[in-house]
C-alpha cells in the first residue's frame, strides 16, 4: 500500500456512536444459546483526515482515541503496508479513509500483487447464515420441517445459493435421539429447497460428539455437505479419527473451526491437515490480522472463512479479504440493517455478494442520524 502521497495528513479527530441494528427475521437458538433475537446494536468510529472521513465497526475507547487523534497517517502503519497492531482498534475507519483519500477501494489497497487482476467488477461467494433452531416451539414435525423450508426460500429469494444450517439440537433443547432426527430432518429439507447449485454447510457449536457426527454425515450423505464447522470441542486425537473415517467413507466434507476461540494450537492442526477451514471471527480476531493469516493459511493449502455473525458491517468489509487470500472461501451473511448505514453499491446475485469499486469499503453514514447517536450514547475527541 503506497502511503507517500497521503503520508504525512494527521488524524483530526475520532468520533464513536452505537447505531441500532435489526435482523429480518428473530434467530432461534443454537446447540449451546438460547433465542439470538432481532437486535443487534453496532459501534461504529469516525475518523477525519484531511477533507475525508473514514468510519466502520470498531470497539475503540476514548483512552485509545486521545492516543491517537493528532497522529500522521504514515505512523500508524507497518512497513508491509499494514496498520499497526496497537492501532488496529481503528483499524476499519482507516482503511476506508485511506481508500477514499487514494480514491481506491480496500480491495484493490491489499490485493496480494501475485495474483491477476481480471478487470471485473468483484464476485464474492457468500453463504445464508440465518437457518437457526426457529422452529423448536412447533410441536409437530412436519410443521417444523415446513417452517424451516420457508426460511430457505427467503434466502433463494434474497440471491443466495450458499446456506449454512445449524444443528445439535440434541445437546440442549431437545432429547438427544428426537434432536438428532430433527437435524438430520432439516439438512435433507434445506437441499431439497435449495437445490443442487449451492454449497450447505452445517454448524453445530460443539454441541455433537464424535459418534453423533458421524451419524449425522453417513445420514446427510447425499445432500453433499460442503463443510461441519465446531462438530465437537477441539481435540486432535477425535479430528484424526474423523477425517479418517471421512476418507474410508468417501465424504469430501470439509472440517472447520476456530469461530469460538482463536487458540494458536488450531493453526497447528490445520497444517497437519486435521482443519480445512479456519473461522477466526472477523471482527475479533482483526481484518489486517486476516490479512496476515490468510497468506500464511494459503501456504499451506488451508482455506479461510471468516465468522461474521452478529456483524452486518462485516457482510460488506469482508469481501475485501478475497483479493488478499486465495483461499477465501465465503462471506457469512447476516441480514441485518443498521439504520443510517447506506450500502446500495452492493447486491447479492446468484449466491454471490457484488462489490462497488467505490472507494474505501463503499459505505455512507447518514451524517444527522449518526451526529445524534455521538450525542446520544458516543463520544467526540479533536485534536
Amino acid at each position: 500500500m503506497d502511503l507517500s502521497v497521503i503520508g504525512q495528513y494527521r488524524i483530526e479527530y475520532i468520533e464513536w456512536a452505537v447505531l441500532p441494528g435489526e435482523r429480518a427475521r428473530s434467530a432461534g437458538c443454537n446447540a449451546r444459546l438460547g433465542v439470538h433475537g432481532r437486535n443487534v446494536p453496532q459501534p461504529f468510529a469516525r475518523i477525519a483526515v484531511a477533507d475525508q472521513i473514514g468510519f466502520g465497526w470498531s470497539r475503540v475507547t476514548r483512552e485509545q482515541a486521545d492516543r491517537i487523534v493528532g497522529k500522521s497517517i504514515s505512523s500508524l502503519f507497518l512497513d508491509s503496508g499494514l496498520i499497526k497492531p496497537e492501532y488496529r482498534c481503528i483499524e476499519f475507519p482507516l482503511l476506508d479513509c485511506v481508500g477514499r483519500l487514494l480514491n481506491k477501494p480496500v480491495y484493490s489497497l491489499v490485493q496480494n500483487p501475485n495474483r491477476k487482476s481480471e478487470n471485473k467488477q468483484l464476485r464474492v461467494p457468500c453463504y445464508d447464515t440465518s437457518l437457526y433452531f426457529d422452529e423448536l416451539n412447533i410441536p409437530d414435525s412436519t410443521k417444523a420441517i415446513e417452517l424451516m423450508k420457508t426460511e430457505v426460500l427467503e434466502g433463494l429469494h434474497n440471491g443466495h445459493l450458499n446456506f449454512k444450517v445449524k444443528v445439535g439440537r440434541g445437546a440442549k433443547h431437545m432429547g438427544l435421539l428426537e434432536g438428532l432426527k430433527r437435524d438430520i430432518e432439516v439438512i435433507m429439507a434445506v437441499r431439497e429447497v435449495a437445490g443442487p447449485p449451492g454449497k450447505l454447510m452445517i454448524d453445530a457449536n460443539n454441541g455433537y460428539n464424535l459418534n453423533l457426527t458421524k451419524e449425522v454425515l453417513s445420514a446427510t450423505k447425499a445432500a453433499e455437505i460442503f463443510w461441519i464447522e465446531e462438530p465437537f470441542h477441539e481435540d486432535p486425537v477425535l479430528l484424526g479419527d474423523l477425517k479418517e473415517w471421512m476418507a474410508a467413507e468417501n465424504l469430501k466434507c470439509l472440517i472447520g473451526d476456530g469461530e469460538g476461540l482463536a487458540a494458536p494450537h488450531l493453526m497447528d492442526w490445520a497444517k497437519k491437515g486435521l482443519v480445512d477451514v479456519l473461522q477466526y471471527d472477523l471482527r475479533d480476531y482483526g481484518f489486517c490480522s486476516w490479512l496476515e493469516l490468510g497468506q500464511l493459511l494459503d501456504r499451506h493449502n488451508v482455506k479461510s472463512a471468516p465468522h461474521n455473525y452478529g456483524g452486518p458491517y462485516g457482510n460488506y468489509a469482508m469481501a475485501h479479504l478475497l483479493t488478499a487470500i486465495e483461499g477465501f472461501l465465503f462471506v457469512e451473511w447476516d441480514d441485518v440493517k443498521v439504520a443510517g448505514l447506506e450500502c446500495d453499491g452492493y447486491r447479492i446475485q446468484q449466491g454471490a455478494l457484488v462489490v462497488p469499486e467505490t472507494p474505501g469499503f463503499g459505505l455512507q453514514l447518514e451524517e444527522g442520524y449518526y451526529k445524534s447517536h455521538v450525542m446520544e450514547n458516543g463520544w467526540s475527541v479533536k485534536v
